[in-house]
Order: structure tokens, then C-alpha cells, then sequence
């Protein structure tokens, strides 16, 4: 009979050991790095991409490159003006008494336009001619007794040559006595120191003679020089007198003449200007990106009335002001009869000839970009793509591609404003 246990009984007989079901550390590891992977995959594709940016495609502008006869011209708009225009100035100061003309009338070239007065300028003008005078008076008086004293220098010199010439012949007359005895030694001695003394001061005569003829002549010379220098003194006193009445310098039409009887003018105060009649030119501002392409005696095109004109680039300005220049350009042949002075003429200047070229139009991203860059449109025309090209050459319609782009190609022409540093576009509402 089996001993009944009367104990209380224990639990362990039933326990067993149960297997851990933890994954591995390192498949732990593994599963968050493909996460992480699949997180950036799905943000790279979904996500938006660095330095990108969103922008309605309705509000671009795109363009396609073409192959195509580039035509190099450079569209300006010039103004009207005077060939030739000559300012009016007052050479002297003065209160005006009288007007002889209009402004806007054609004059011929010294017609008188105004009278002016200065009675201080008379006065003073007066007192010079006076004081001139009394100085060219004075120098003809010292010229005159140059010429007398040269005068009593010939007369004297005449005279020693003539007891000279004299004296020689007495001196020869007695030496052959003398030697036959007829003529005492005393006597012929007497008369060869008088032959001597004559011929030594005749000698004399001529060398202080000579010497005074050298300062005579450039005293003289002086003189005279300095009368002519008075005389144009002189001179300038008059015209400045003359001055007082205003004449036209050349002929043509006043205009800007405005001077009223009674008004006092300054000293060189402008008082108007006068233009060539029936000669103009043009005048236009260029941009000084072409400061280096233009050049005298190109040509350009204006159509005026209906008609084209030639025209050639004349003059040049090359300061540059506020980002242009300025050239002239004057009429080859006849030019309009219509035109206005201040009248604004669209012309076309011709840069080179034409050639074949790729282009793309002629946009405002230009003047953002400057030509270093286009951002090129996806065959889907869902992105844009900011690229590095090389433009060349600019007209009205075109811009000629020089490297970067292939025609069929299109690209955003429209302004950049906002997205000009981004590398990518994706377009919206496509």
C-alpha cells in the first residue's frame, strides 16, 4: 500500500523552461537602417529638391533655339538737331539800347542784332586809345632821332674820308720833292703826320660807326615791334569798343534770343545760339555694352514719312553717363524735309553684316542673368534646369547663341525676378 504524503504539495514538478523569442541586436540594426533609407528615398522623390523652388508656368515666358539668318542691328531712338549751332555771347558788358531782330529769324552772318552801351567801357576805351597814342608818338620821335644821328654819322664819316683822301694826296706830292730837296723835311714831315692822323680818325669813323648802326638797327628793330604791339593794342581797344554791337558770327536762325531794350547784361552772358538752317543730325544714346562695336562711319536706317533714309555715325562721346553714351549720325544725301528740331526718329544701326546663327528671342532675363545663364525647360515641361551659356550678339527680336544650347531646345525668357539663384524649377500647373 503506498504512504500517503499527508504535506502540502509543491509546484515545481510542473515548471518547464520556455525559449526567448527577442530578435537580434544586430537584425535590429539592419531593419532601422533600411527604414532610414527608405525615408530619404521617399523624401528625395516626394520631397523638394535643394535649392529648387515651385513656380506657376503660367506666369513664364518659354522659348524655343532656332537656326536662322541673324540680322546685327541695334534699334535706338535718336532726337533731332541742329548740324552746326553757334552760341551768342556778350563780349561785353552793357545795357541794351536797341533791338534789331526777332528770335527765331534767319540772319546772315555779321548782320547787326542789338546795340549795347557802356559809358564806363567808352570812357576807359578812350583813355587807352589816348595813352596808345601818346606811346606811338613817342617812339616815332626816338626813331627819328636814330635816323638823324645815323645821318650825322655818314656826314661825318664822309668828311674824315674826303680831309683823308686829301691829306694823301699832299703827302704823295711832297714825298718825291722832299727827296730832291725842293720840299723841307719839316714840311714833308707835317704833312705826312697829317696824312696819319686823317686816315687813323677815318679809321676810327667807321668802326664806332659800325658799332652804333649794330645798336641803331636793334634798337630800331625794338621799336618797331613794340609800335606794332601798341598798334594791336590799339586795336583790341576799338573791337572792344565795337564789341557793344552785337553781330551774328555766322548765318543761320536765332534762336534762344530773349534780351529785352533796358536790361543790363553781364560780360560773356549767353544771350542765345544759332543753328545751321536746313542742316540737322541726330543724336541717339547707346547702351555702353556696345561702346566697343560702334565706331565712325557705320551706318544706319530711319524711316521717316514713309520713306527710309541713310544715315552715318559722325561722332562718338565715349563718356559714359547713367549706363549709355552718345553718338551723332548725319543724314548720307538728302535728308527729310519734315523734320522738327527735338523730334525723336526710330532708327536701326547697323552693327555687322548678316549671318546664319542659332537664337534664342530677346528677353528680360537678360538684364538679370547677363547672358551667363538660361534656365533650359524638361522635354515634359514639368522642370526647369538652371545651365552656364555663352550669348553673343543682340537685336530688337534675337539673341545669338554662342554656346550651350541646341535648337529645338526651349527656354525661359521671361524675367528671373525671385528665382534667378535657384539651380532647379518645377513648374506648376502644367
Amino acid at each position: 500500500m503506498q504512504q500517503q504524503n499527508d504535506g502540502p504539495q509543491s509546484g515545481g514538478g510542473m515548471d518547464r523552461a520556455v525559449a526567448s523569442r527577442r530578435l537580434p541586436l544586430k537584425f535590429k540594426i539592419g531593419l532601422a537602417a533600411a527604414g532610414i533609407l527608405l525615408l530619404a528615398a521617399l523624401f528625395y522623390f516626394v520631397g523638394p529638391a535643394a535649392n529648387s523652388q515651385t513656380v506657376p508656368a503660367n506666369r513664364l515666358t518659354v522659348s524655343t533655339v532656332s537656326q536662322g539668318r541673324f540680322d546685327d542691328f541695334l534699334p535706338l531712338r535718336a532726337r533731332v538737331e541742329p548740324l552746326v549751332t553757334v552760341f551768342l555771347d556778350a563780349v561785353e558788358g552793357g545795357r541794351v539800347e536797341q533791338i534789331l531782330v526777332e528770335d527765331g529769324a534767319m540772319v546772315q552772318q555779321g548782320q547787326l542784332l542789338a546795340v549795347l552801351s557802356n559809358s564806363d567801357l567808352q570812357l576807359n576805351v578812350l583813355a587807352r586809345q589816348t595813352e596808345v597814342t601818346q606811346q606811338l608818338n613817342s617812339m616815332r620821335s626816338q626813331e627819328l632821332a636814330l635816323a638823324q644821328s645815323r645821318l650825322a654819322n655818314e656826314r661825318a664819316r664822309i668828311e674824315a674820308d674826303l680831309s683823308t683822301q686829301t691829306a694823301r694826296r699832299q703827302y704823295e706830292m711832297h714825298r718825291p720833292l722832299a727827296e730832291r730837296g725842293f720840299v723841307s723835311g719839316r714840311q714833308f714831315a707835317d704833312s705826312r703826320d697829317t696824312y696819319e692822323a686823317n686816315r687813323r680818325r677815318s679809321d676810327v669813323l667807321r668802326r664806332g660807326q659800325a658799332t652804333d648802326e649794330r645798336l641803331q638797327s636793334s634798337q630800331l628793330a625794338q621799336l618797331r615791334a613794340s609800335s606794332a604791339a601798341l598798334g594791336q593794342s590799339l586795336d583790341l581797344a576799338r573791337a572792344s569798343l565795337d564789341a557793344l554791337n552785337l553781330r551774328a558770327p555766322v548765318a543761320g536762325q536765332l534762336t534762344s534770343f530773349s534780351i529785352q531794350v533796358g536790361q543790363s547784361l553781364n560780360r560773356g552772358e549767353r544771350l542765345g545760339q544759332l543753328d545751321s538752317a536746313g542742316r540737322n543730325k541726330l543724336r541717339a544714346q547707346v547702351d555702353e555694352f556696345y561702346l566697343g562695336r560702334v565706331a565712325q562711319g557705320q551706318l544706319a536706317c530711319a524711316e521717316v514719312g514713309g520713306r527710309p533714309f541713310r544715315m552715318r555715325v559722325s561722332k562718338i562721346y565715349p563718356q559714359v553717363r547713367n549706363g549709355n553714351f552718345e553718338i551723332d549720325l548725319q543724314f548720307v544725301g538728302q535728308e527729310p524735309r519734315d523734320l522738327q528740331r527735338g523730334q525723336t526718329v526710330q532708327i536701326r544701326l547697323v552693327l555687322g553684316a548678316p549671318s546664319q546663327a542659332r537664337m534664342i528671342p530677346n528677353g528680360a532675363f537678360y538684364n538679370e542673368t547677363g547672358g551667363t545663364f538660361v534656365f533650359v525647360v524638361s522635354p515634359d515641361g514639368r522642370s526647369a534646369v538652371r545651365r552656364a551659356v555663352r550669348l553673343g550678339r543682340r537685336n530688337n527680336d534675337f539673341i545669338e547663341v554662342l554656346e550651350g544650347l541646341d535648337p529645338g531646345e526651349r527656354v525661359i525668357t521671361s524675367p528671373y525676378t525671385g528665382f534667378a539663384e535657384r539651380d532647379r524649377l518645377s513648374l506648376s500647373g502644367q
